[in-house]
């Protein structure tokens, strides 16, 4: 039975790689006359079961998914804007910087404000969580680096009136939460869940 198994998991790998039908992933090559076939795998991710206490931690796994999958690619998207948007004021004096930054924020609110207006309050608050996973940096810190430290107080206050912080570090060494999301996101990655 377990010879059985083993056969149709290599089957069933063997037949979604050449589904998938990437030219990076696949390969023939001829030795000796054979054909053979040359496939390289994704790196598959494996965890003990999940051994929940009671349905609290239960729905706070499968919440901790739902927000992850929704505000993992904001965050990375955030970690780009980031970097090309430093790469570019670097290159400006303090007068073009004042003047593209007005643009540039208008333009960011028009693209992404619906998308941010739908998160919930919890998906809101991972989404802070993985700004700092993504930049290294907190999400205090990236708003006091482009505008300055009253604003940056200011939507600290604001965040705190609806009970979160926009200084809360990622630690996924220390936090027991947050090792949790860092499971859940290289699960989201590898694409096992």
């Amino acid at each position: 039975m377990k010879r059985l198994v083993h056969i149709l998991l290599f089957c069933g790998l063997f037949v979604s790689t050449i589904s998938a039908n990437r030219s990076d992933s696949l390969a023939f090559t001829v030795v000796d006359g054979d054909t053979l076939y040359l496939a390289y795998l994704r790196e598959v991710y494996v965890y003990p079961p999940l051994r929940f206490k009671n349905k609290k931690q239960e729905k706070f796994y499968w919440k901790t998914v739902r927000d992850v999958k929704k505000t993992l690619p904001y965050a990375k998207m955030i970690m780009k804007e980031i970097e090309t948007t430093d790469a570019l004021l670097a290159t400006m004096n303090a007068r073009q910087q004042r003047k593209y930054w007005k643009t540039y924020e208008k333009q960011l609110f028009r693209k992404y404000e619906d998308d941010f207006k739908d998160m919930t309050m919890s998906q809101g608050q991972m989404l802070i969580k993985l700004v700092d996973r993504e930049c290294d940096k907190t999400s205090y810190d990236v708003i006091k680096m482009y505008k300055g430290n009253f604003i940056a107080a200011f939507w600290q206050g604001v965040a705190k009136i609806y009970g979160t912080d926009l200084k809360e570090g990622y630690d996924a060494d220390k936090d027991e939460k947050d090792r949790i999301v860092e499971r859940v996101i290289t699960l989201v990655e590898a694409g096992q869940l």
